[in-house]
């Protein structure tokens, strides 16, 4: 029996999950942890989770597209995007909504084709027009509950990856991936 880490999923968010061929994640707040560093010179310093990093190249891996759409400017995200293979990368988008239909337009897909990963109010008209819309743990409380699906971990702190997790599962490559990287067996 293959192993499933997300065999308890209600079954609307599976199939949801199972539809995915764009996954969208805001930055600060999902890639990060949301706070706002800067050296005493005025330069911007941001910490990304390994983890996420690998969830993003497996996806990618796996057929479905990474996406980042940001309100702010930032060369660290350009240059993090760029080191993991992300070719679609927003900044300075006030208006995700908008953002997300000319992608989605691009890319040739319905919304319900798309999964967005956000934390805070400018996220959420892109997260209500998408086939499955999360939040990460410490989103914003209105945030949460208006969020399909909600990870436990935190922004910064692995979200991200368990949003990769999911839809790789969901979409039966879980037990491809363990076998990728040399699993072959259930754990103890």
């Amino acid at each position: 029996m293959p192993y499933d880490h997300f065999a308890d999923l209600p079954a609307d968010i599976r199939e949801r999950a199972a539809r995915v061929k764009l996954a969208v994640f805001d930055v600060d707040g999902v890639l990060t942890d949301g706070k706002l560093w800067y050296t005493a010179d005025g330069h911007e310093l941001k910490a990304f989770n390994a983890h996420d990093g690998l969830g993003f190249k497996r996806l990618l891996a796996n057929g479905i597209e990474v996406a980042i759409i940001t309100a702010r400017i930032s060369n660290i995200v350009t240059q993090r995007m760029a080191e993991l293979g992300v070719a679609h990368v927003y900044q300075d988008q006030r208006d995700k909504l908008a953002c997300l239909g000319h992608l989605l337009h691009a890319l040739r897909l319905e919304h319900d084709q798309a999964a967005y990963t956000g934390d805070d109010l400018p996220d959420l008209a892109a997260m209500r027009r998408v086939g499955l819309s999360i939040a990460v743990a410490n989103a914003h409380p209105w945030v949460r509950e208006r969020a399909h699906w909600r990870t436990q971990l935190r922004g910064g702190d692995g979200a991200a990856r368990e949003v990769c997790d999911l839809l790789l599962a969901a979409q039966g490559r879980a037990e491809t991936e363990l076998t990728t990287f040399g699993c072959f067996c259930r754990p103890p």
